[in-house]
């Protein structure tokens, strides 16, 4: 990673002109057997597209809050680098009254709440592959599967994104967009993420900062790649260290 990288959004730029092709995120569902794998481009051709359906779609502003109702997962990942690109505030299981957007999962007492917000409503299904919602997107949302793929694939914001401007709260506590990158920094070898190659497997809901350090910020600030688990505690002893030993894993946050 460069020493220049201030924000989030910096540091996924540098990962895609290193090693575009290395694996980034790792998904792993233990409720439904998913897994997925997102290179480095991958993952950032979906966060181009996020950005895109912010800034265009949804008239989302450097500042502006963007209310993120959901667990760990890819998708999630995808959504708080797409914040960081536009210059918004992601705010994980924030107030969606006071939030400009509010980005909901598919369980029902997210949706209720969601409803709060009286801006954009975004649902993602979180089906394997990103599939939509069926047979359509609950009432008063827009379906992210349907709204994403048409976004291009390139994002070059409106305005310079400030690193010294709220990027992230969690837990309530808020952070900019260079404290989440020092902060990343400073914490990845206590993780084990010690430099390119490393490979963290994190069963860590992201509604902390250790989770989001672990299971997304960590790997990314250190050249390294997160396998993120999600119900993780419905896979057994034995799956989980067939899984270590196949993913490679080199660190585990639990």
């Amino acid at each position: 990673m460069n020493a220049t990288d201030r924000t989030p959004a910096d540091l996924l730029s540098s990962a895609l002109a290193a090693d575009p092709g290395r694996p980034l995120v790792t998904f792993y569902d233990d409720a439904t057997g998913e897994r997925v794998e997102l290179s480095v481009a991958t993952f950032a051709n979906w966060v181009a597209k996020t950005a895109n359906l912010l800034q265009d779609e949804l008239s989302v502003e450097p500042g502006d809050r963007v209310a993120l109702l959901l667990p760990a997962h890819w998708q999630t990942a995808v959504w708080l680098l797409a914040c960081a690109s536009v210059g918004a505030v992601a705010d994980m299981a924030g107030d969606p009254a006071a939030a400009d957007v509010v980005v909901s999962g598919p369980e029902p007492e997210s949706l209720e709440a969601a409803r709060a917000c009286s801006g954009p409503r975004i649902a993602l299904a979180l089906r394997p592959l990103g599939g939509r919602f069926l047979p359509q997107a609950p009432e008063g949302f827009a379906d992210y599967a349907v709204e994403v793929p048409g976004q291009g694939d390139r994002f070059v914001p409106y305005a310079p994104v400030d690193p010294e401007e709220p990027a992230l709260i969690v837990a309530g506590r808020e952070f900019s967009g260079a404290e989440v990158v020092e902060r990343a920094r400073a914490e990845a070898s206590e993780l084990g993420l010690t430099g390119p190659g490393a490979r963290i497997l994190s069963g860590l809901p992201y509604d902390t900062w250790e989770g989001l350090s672990a299971g997304l910020y960590g790997p990314l600030a250190s050249g390294g790649s997160v396998v993120l688990c999600r119900h993780l505690e419905r896979a057994g002893a034995g799956v989980l260290d067939k899984r270590i030993e196949a993913e490679r894993v080199t660190a585990t946050a639990r």
